[in-house]
């Protein structure tokens, strides 16, 4: 990509004018690439966490499985009471 870039600003810079800002844009994506290997130094948020005696907020376990309850073996009920359950009643008035 630096190759690219370089390329682009050779060819900017014989154009004439227009090579200011391909440097800049170069300059910015160096600078960005280094930032990002670069060591935090500053701490955001809350305590170290490689210290022991820091405060830490108390675990709680939940079952993800809790309100399950088994179904098997359960005796099957004849069909046609369970059909005749489920199936809409006939109207009256017709």
């Amino acid at each position: 990509m630096l190759a690219f870039s370089g390329a682009k600003s050779a060819a900017a810079s014989a154009v004439g004018g227009r090579h200011f800002r391909f440097d800049w844009l170069l300059l910015a994506v160096i600078a960005l690439a280094l930032a990002g290997c670069m060591p935090a130094t500053t701490q955001v948020a809350g305590a170290d966490p490689a210290d022991p005696s820091a405060k830490v907020a108390p675990l709680g376990y939940r079952s993800t499985i809790a309100p399950y309850t088994s179904l098997r073996p359960a005796t099957p009920a004849p069909w046609r009471d369970r059909n005749d359950a489920v199936t809409p009643q006939p109207k009256q008035d017709r």
